[in-house]
């Protein structure tokens, strides 16, 4: 079995995601990014066309490593933020 591998891309172009070709199925399961200008993807295997086209994106990165990246403040607000929005 393959491992999962990410993308993170900028958000504007996310029309150009071809959702039977990645793990998310709509852009309302896409986590976005803090300040709303980036996303990601998941997917086995080789990158598919969709998101080898994008042109502002990152390198593949590992569960690992995303789980690393989705924990700073560009991804998970602070929790003073969410209580306070409350």
């Amino acid at each position: 079995m393959n491992e999962l591998k990410y993308v993170i891309f900028d958000f504007s172009e996310v029309y150009k995601i071809d959702f039977n070709e990645v793990k998310e199925t709509s852009i309302e399961t896409l986590r976005i990014s803090v300040d709303e200008s980036k996303t990601f993807v998941k997917y086995e295997g080789d990158m598919p066309l969709c998101v080898e086209n994008l042109i502002n994106k990152s390198e593949e990165f590992t569960h690992s490593e995303i789980i690393h990246i989705l924990s700073t403040s560009e991804w998970t607000k602070p929790i003073e933020d969410i209580i306070n929005a409350s």
